[in-house]
């Protein structure tokens, strides 16, 4: 026999699994070379990825930089934001 979950159970465990996302938005203020030198640091890009991303916020406006549960993307992205770049956990 199988278990049967209830609705709530199934809503927190959709919750605990779900993917977050940290977007990077465009500013008029830090260097690409900031930004990259950031991504390679604080997310562990690659730096040919970093700079892709670099260039998608320039031309975009905005990047997914990251993916992740919300506990392990908070503290990157609060040291992007400590790095004078805008950033959100999504």
């Amino acid at each position: 026999m199988g278990s049967t979950k209830t609705k709530e159970e199934v809503d927190v465990l959709e919750e605990l699994v779900s993917e977050y996302n940290i977007v990077l938005y465009n500013d008029e203020v830090n260097t690409f070379d900031h930004v990259i030198n950031c991504l390679v640091r604080i997310c562990d890009h690659e730096p040919l990825q970093a700079e892709q991303c670099a260039w998608i916020v320039h031309l975009n406006g905005r990047c997914t930089v990251k993916s992740g549960v919300y506990d392990e993307l908070e503290p990157l992205c609060l040291e992007l934001l400590n790095k004078g770049l805008s950033a959100k956990v999504e």
